[in-house]
């Protein structure tokens, strides 16, 4: 199973980037949008929030999960000196540019929205996930190591007999718990630059490389009970609206979000593990429209926000904008201009007639030194 591609897990990602962007839309039409740096609208769509509440307790860990089972896979064709020099280019090169170059352009956008005076400010805005990945990759690189020199090692038996039984995967909840409890967030879902933010995508990280490598149980296990997953999630869910307005212990959260989790993955897995052209395409364009969506979505929001419409079509035509003219950069100019590929996290890739040059030059220096 984990000698193929997982297409399911690559659909998931661009699923999560799908809803990152509504959720990110969603905050412009809450009250207290400005206070955390967003547009806001004047007219306000609190029952948006409703659904909003149930993706923020499991959208930002899924991710992180999501991330440490890529690292897996490429560790199987990569020795430790190469992921580094990979995760540096695909992570560490777009989150540095991104800070200096993309994220000072939603920040311009803000500033005009609320006629402040404009400045250059560079910052992590959303891009905090990459740091937190590179980080990530860096402290735990060498325990994955171990773990991948020892595939037939007793840690993995364990884990693999562990993962067959439906309450395996809730165990994990265990460690999250542990986090909550010591680190005390005032909010649950504030995961962006906080102590609690970093945490809990360590340990979701982490458990993403570990499921992987447990083996096929996890997921014939998470196939098999998707159900009891997602209901379980439900019923949370329904305790934390009807009892606590949102934000339940911190204990409960915690065990919600990694339910929503494991049923995403068993119903993804049962699903999308399917190849097609356009999971290719939009496999791609997810890392990039990730990186541009604030400004783009920012754009919108300070055209669309003063029409005279009603607030439901204006909370449409912002996500209709965002992602329109996020596909119209990604296609026309990230995708066609080479060189800015790699500050997109894209690979560097040449065309036919530079493929046949580089041969071309490598054939001469073998005939130069023969």
């Amino acid at each position: 199973m984990t000698s193929e591609r997982r297409h399911d897990i690559d659909w998931l990602r661009v699923i999560a980037i799908g809803l990152l962007l509504i959720y990110h839309i969603a905050i412009i039409f809450q009250p207290w949008a400005m206070f955390i740096g967003f547009i806001r609208s004047e007219e306000s769509l609190e029952a948006l929030w409703t659904p909003m509440t149930m993706l923020n307790v499991w959208r930002i860990p899924f991710l992180f999960f999501v991330s440490g089972m890529g690292l897996y896979f490429a560790m199987r064709k990569r020795n430790w000196r190469k992921l580094l020099w990979e995760r540096t280019k695909r992570i560490f090169l777009p989150f540095t540019f991104g800070i200096l170059a993309i994220t000072p352009l939603h920040m311009f956008i803000f500033q005009k929205y609320y006629n402040m005076p404009l400045g250059y400010y560079p910052n992590q805005g959303h891009l905090w996930f990459l740091g937190n990945i590179f980080v990530y990759v860096l402290l735990l690189l060498p325990l994955f190591i171990y773990l991948k020199k020892h595939k037939n090692a007793k840690i993995k038996r364990v884990l693999s007999r562990l993962m067959s039984h439906p309450s395996g995967p809730l165990l994990i909840s265990l460690f999250f718990i542990i986090e909550v409890v010591l680190v005390k967030p005032q909010l649950f879902s504030l995961y962006a630059q906080t102590w609690h933010g970093f945490f809990n995508g360590l340990l979701a990280f982490f458990f993403g490389f570990v499921l992987v490598y447990s083996g096929k149980t996890f997921w014939q296990t998470v196939l098999k009970w998707r159900w009891l997953y997602v209901g379980l999630g439900i019923t949370l869910y329904g305790i934390r609206f009807v009892f606590f307005r949102f934000e339940a212990p911190g204990y409960l959260m915690t065990i919600e979000s990694n339910c929503w989790i494991f049923g995403v993955f068993g119903f993804g897995f049962k699903y999308l593990n399917k190849p097609s052209k356009m999971l290719s395409y939009l496999s791609q364009a997810a890392y990039p429209v990730y990186i541009i969506h604030m400004f783009v979505l920012y754009a919108g929001a300070i055209l669309i926000l003063p029409l005279e419409i009603p607030i439901l079509l204006k909370f449409i035509a912002i996500v209709a904008f965002t992602s329109l003219v996020c596909y119209l950069i990604y296609e026309f100019i990230i995708r066609r201009i080479r060189i800015l590929g790699p500050f997109f996290g894209l690979k560097w890739k040449f065309n036919k007639v530079e493929k046949q040059k580089s041969k071309n030059n490598d054939l001469s220096k073998k005939e130069v030194l023969n």
